[in-house]
This record gives structure tokens, C-alpha cells and sequence, in this order.
């Protein structure tokens, strides 16, 4: 398999620059004698300064928790707001940032550089499954983790839910001494890599720099962490007994490349002390726990090599058409320089410059400044070939952290209101339920109008799935026979309620791709709906617009509600198919 090296992950974090050229392996350096702060480095002379900006906006924003205003990243980043302003816009031209009033809000569509990275890696699609499996065997959440210079990210989360549950988020970091996976992972540190640890712990003790874990009020000695490290390779396993929060214990055991025998990643079982203490967590886990990394390590050495998939294309001639058409106000630098990280994927998890000026169309010599520009901020190394770069988990602090937990009603929201902008009318997200009574709609996300006679209906509310557009359209793509009716009344006279009909009707919508009802759920109520489809095709939700019947017949409803609905359908599904790739988009 082709994963990213986690001592090479580890030595492009701490802010190595490749030549000119291609690049070269990094080198050792001569580790100090004593820990001193870090500083940051001066960038090379050929790195893209407007890249380098817009990567700190997107980092701002993610720490941020994916919104923040405009006066606020003025402020975090320390650039002026008219840079700011056209940072912004660049990105929202890309779909990776939407304008709120005055906050910049993360769009899903930015998860696709942080796929990239985790397409690369490949670990998530060929572990994620006994992840999974584990985590229903023991009732506990279970995690995936790599190495981040001197901390760790999470790279899959199957978490399970209870009121007292988990807040880490597939890419967060957290400061190595105090998990479970980071004393494995310290075992394969160079002194430079130790030296790097002492000196960030020097500056920033109570861990200020990660925000994902609770500012340390009691900062412990290097020692505690070197004596755990040197148990974790004496043991082969590593323990968390309540150093990121009181109540939380964890129990890691390594999972090997069989290639290198290097560390690839860390499986990571995450309890509370009302459940397991560290010691039981141990005693009565870790042999499953390790039974399931034998698993996957077997599956990390009979793994087929990946088929390439097909890289983006024609992304340079987008960025230079969206220069025309925004002048000035479009960053053409910044847009350019993203969509190398997008050139990486499966099966293209080792690039040369010749790959990636290839995969975007961009200039040899503008991939080049960008990957030199990547390489100093630690989001690219060179790989196991010095002609090759690789993606490291940093990608994952552009933004992913915050979107790996949006929600199908999220992702639909903005969407749903510029189709209501567009139609004047109000528009609606729904998903398919049962109930003792038969298959129900429950309205998840809605936008109305300011019509002073409009659709009223709130979020939560729950409706005979028969009776409704959405309802229909989400039927239809359901197996047969149709489901059954139940005993309630029909909604109102005009309702179809004849299961044979309901059969013909539903082929019909089933053929035709949308669902129309006219004053069935109510008199006076038109609606039409198309359904929201996943990645695997099934239809997982449905949306529609509600109007009085008086204000459009039905054949306008099809000429011209439906386009709109479509394209709209049609959004909803490309973000939803981003946000899906390695993480469970909720449905509600």
C-alpha cells in the first residue's frame, strides 16, 4: 500500500523546505543542546505568499470551529481586510467558503483536499471496516491515528453514542503525551524529534497550540512521557489513564506497515472511568484489541496496489476563467496552488512535479512554487522516491476537523434557501421514517417565504409519507411491494390511498424522477419534490417546494419549479458526496 511514512509526516511538519527542483529526502539536524522555543520559518524565496495567506484563513477558520467573521480572521491572521475580503471570495468562488452576512462559514466541498490525503494514505478504506466491527464488538469508540510531528491526528472515528460521548473529530490534533498512541508513536522519534517535542512543551505547557483538547492546568514532566514511551516498547501497547480530561481512559496497540515494520497507524479503544478503568480497559480489552490489528495488518499485507483513480481535470483553465470573470477580487494564485492538493488520491499517493503539472494543467513552474510552498508549511514531503511528494496529515487542518460532523440538514440549508431566493417559494429537506402507523416524512431542514400566505410547516414535523411529494419520491425508490398504508384517515379527499394505484403511481414517479401531489396532503396545497441521492445512489432524503395552488398550475410546477429543483438536488448531492467520502453524514 501506498501510505504516507510517518517519520516522514513527522519530519515535513517541523517546516522542511525541498530544493529548488525536485525535492530531496530531509536530513538530520544537530539536535540542540537544550530546548529552545520554536520559531517560525522564513518562507523560501519562491513560495506563493498569497497561498501561504489563504492556507492561514482556512486554519483560522478551522480552529475557529468552521465560522468566524470577516473582522475576526482580520484579527486571527494578522492580514488586512481587503486581502481578507478577496481571500474570502476566492475561496467562495471555489465552494470551499460561503458568505454568511459578515462570517465566512467552511462549505463541504473543502473536504475534498483533506479525501485527498486520506485517499492517498489509503489506511481509512482498508481499516475503517474492523474499526468498525471492533467498535460494535465492545460497545466502546474506537479510533484510527497517525503521526503529526510531535502530536497525533485522528484519520477514523467510530464512535459510539451515548449521552457521555466523544468530541474528537477525524483530523483533530492532539499533543502525543497526553494519548494512548502517542508514546508507540514516540518510539520510532529521532533525537531531533525529541528535541522539537521539548522545546514545543518548553513554549506552550499548557497546550494552547491544540485546541482540540482542554488547555493543561497541571503540565507534568518530560520524564512522565519518555518513562511511557520506553513501557510502550517494552509492551507493545500504550495506555491513557484520564491525561486529556478526568474520566477518560484509552488502551493503543500499533498497527504495522508489513513492508517496513514502521508504524502506520494506532488503533485506539476510548472508554470512561464509569465504564472501565485504565487497568480493566486493559485487562479485559486489549487481546480483542490487538486480534483486530492482527487482522488488519494481514489486510495491510494482501491489499492489492490501487488502480489510479482519474484525476481532476481542466482545473487550471477554471481558475483562469473565474480571473476574467472576477478580475482583481479572484486570487489567481490561491485558487491555482489548492488544486495541486487535489492531484493526489488513490493510487496517486506519490507525485512527481511532471504528475502534478499533468493532473491540473497547471505550469511545470507553477506546481513546482506551489509544492515548494506546501513543503514549508508541512503539508507535503518528499516520498520514498526523493523525485516524489507525498501529502502529510496536516492537510486535515484545512478544514475537516469541524465538517467531519456536518449533517445532511447543514449541507442542505444554504442550498435550500437560493432555490427559495430563486422560486419565491418555500423549500423543503426531508427524510423517510416508520412508524407503528406506516412509512412517515420527517422534515429536517426548511426555508420559507415572506409570502403573507405561505407553506407553515416546522422542522421535526412528521406527515403519512403516501400523502406527500417527498414522501413519494422517496417510496419510489424503494423496493416492491409498497409499504403499507396503516389505519389513519387520508389526509384530505383528494389523497390516493388504493395500494394498486399507489404501486402505478409510484413506478410512474420511479420513471419519471420526481413526485407531484396537488391538494392531497391539504386543500389549496401543491407541491413537487426530487429525491437527494448518496454516493451509492439511494435516495437518503428528499426536497420540494410547497406552494398555494392558485399561485402556479401544475404543468408551471414541471416546467418551472422542477429545473430548479434538479440543480438544487444536484448541489446537495456533490456536497453530500465530498462530506460522505470518509465520514457518516447524519441524515438529521
Amino acid at each position: 500500500m501506498n501510505a504516507v511514512d510517518p517519520a516522514d509526516a513527522s519530519r515535513a511538519s517541523a517546516g522542511a523546505s525541498p530544493a529548488p527542483t525536485e525535492p530531496v529526502p530531509p536530513t538530520k539536524p544537530v539536535p540542540p543542546t537544550k530546548p529552545v522555543p520554536p520559531t517560525e520559518p522564513v518562507p523560501p524565496t519562491e513560495a506563493v505568499t498569497p497561498l501561504i495567506r489563504g492556507i492561514a484563513v482556512l486554519q483560522r477558520l478551522t480552529e475557529a470551529g468552521g465560522t468566524l467573521s470577516l473582522s475576526g480572521l482580520e484579527r486571527a491572521t494578522g492580514l488586512a481586510r481587503s486581502t481578507v475580503d478577496r481571500i474570502t471570495l476566492t475561496l467562495g468562488r471555489m465552494g470551499y467558503v460561503r458568505l454568511d452576512g459578515r462570517d465566512a462559514v467552511l462549505a463541504p466541498r473543502l473536504m475534498e483536499l483533506g479525501n485527498a490525503y486520506l485517499a492517498a494514505l489509503r489506511l481509512p478504506a482498508l481499516l475503517g471496516g474492523h474499526a468498525d466491527a471492533l467498535a460494535d464488538e465492545l460497545d466502546e469508540s474506537v479510533s484510527l491515528a497517525v503521526t503529526d510531528r510531535d502530536g497525533i491526528r485522528f484519520i477514523h472515528q467510530a464512535t459510539r453514542r451515548r449521552a457521555m460521548s466523544l468530541s474528537f473529530r477525524i483530523g483533530d490534533l492532539l499533543p502525543a503525551e497526553r494519548t494512548a498512541p502517542g508514546p508507540l508513536f514516540a518510539t520510532e522519534w529521532t533525537e531531533a524529534d525529541w528535541q522539537r517535542w521539548r522545546a514545543r512543551r518548553a513554549a506552550d505547557p499548557h497546550d494552547h497550540a491544540f485546541p482540540a483538547v482542554p488547555p493543561r492546568e497541571h503540565p507534568s514532566a518530560d520524564a512522565d512521557f519518555e518513562r511511557r514511551t520506553a513501557r510502550a516498547a517494552a509492551n507493545g501497547w500504550a495506555s491513557d489513564d484520564q491525561l486529556i480530561e478526568p474520566g477518560l481512559v484509552a488502551v493503543s496497540v500499533p498497527v504495522r506497515d508489513p513492508r517496513s515494520g514502521r508504524i502506520a497507524c494506532v488503533a485506539n479503544v476510548v472508554s470512561h472511568t464509569s465504564r472501565h478503568t485504565a487497568a480493566d480497559l486493559r485487562d479485559t480489552l486489549l487481546e480483542r484489541l490487538r486480534a483486530a490489528v492482527s487482522r488488519m495488518e494481514d489486510d495491510l499485507r494482501t491489499a492489492p496496489p490501487p488502480e489510479p483513480a482519474r484525476a481532476p481535470s481542466a482545473l487550471a483553465a477554471w481558475t483562469g476563467a473565474s480571473k476574467q470573470r472576477l478580475g482583481r477580487e479572484f486570487v489567481e494564485s490561491l485558487a491555482r496552488g489548492l488544486t495541486v492538493l487535489t492531484a493526489f488520491g488513490e493510487g496517486r499517493s506519490a507525485l512527481t512535479l511532471t504528475d502534478v503539472a499533468k493532473a491540473t494543467g497547471l505550469a511545470r513552474a507553477t506546481a513546482r512554487r506551489a509544492l515548494i510552498t506546501y513543503a514549508h508549511l508541512g503539508l507535503v514531503t518528499p516520498g520514498d522516491d526523493p523525485r516524489t511528494f507525498t501529502l502529510t496529515p496536516r492537510v486535515l487542518s484545512l478544514g475537516f476537523p469541524p465538517l467531519s460532523r456536518t449533517t445532511l440538514p447543514e449541507i442542505a440549508t444554504p442550498h435550500l434557501a437560493e432555490l427559495s431566493a430563486r422560486v419565491h417559494e418555500s423549500a423543503s429537506l426531508a427524510v423517510l421514517t416508520d412508524s407503528g402507523s406506516g412509512p412517515e416524512i420527517q422534515y429536517t431542514a426548511r426555508v420559507g417565504t415572506t409570502r403573507v400566505m405561505s407553506v407553515n410547516i416546522t422542522v421535526g414535523t412528521r406527515l403519512p409519507a403516501y400523502a406527500t411529494s417527498l414522501g413519494r419520491v422517496m417510496l419510489a425508490d424503494a423496493p416492491p411491494p409498497p409499504p403499507a398504508l396503516g389505519t389513519p384517515p387520508p389526509p384530505a379527499p383528494r389523497t390516493v390511498t388504493d395500494p394498486q394505484t399507489l404501486t402505478r403511481l409510484l413506478a410512474r414517479i420511479r420513471t419519471q424522477g420526481y413526485a407531484l401531489t396537488d391538494e392531497e396532503l391539504e386543500e389549496g396545497l401543491r407541491s413537487i419534490a426530487v429525491p437527494v441521492r448518496d454516493r451509492t445512489g439511494h435516495a437518503v432524503a428528499a426536497v420540494n417546494v410547497a406552494m398555494h395552488a392558485a399561485r402556479r398550475t401544475v404543468e408551471e410546477c414541471v416546467r418551472d419549479i422542477l429545473p430548479e429543483l434538479r440543480r438544487t438536488a444536484d448541489r446537495i448531492e456533490a456536497d453530500l458526496s465530498v462530506a460522505g467520502r470518509f465520514t457518516r453524514v447524519p441524515p438529521s
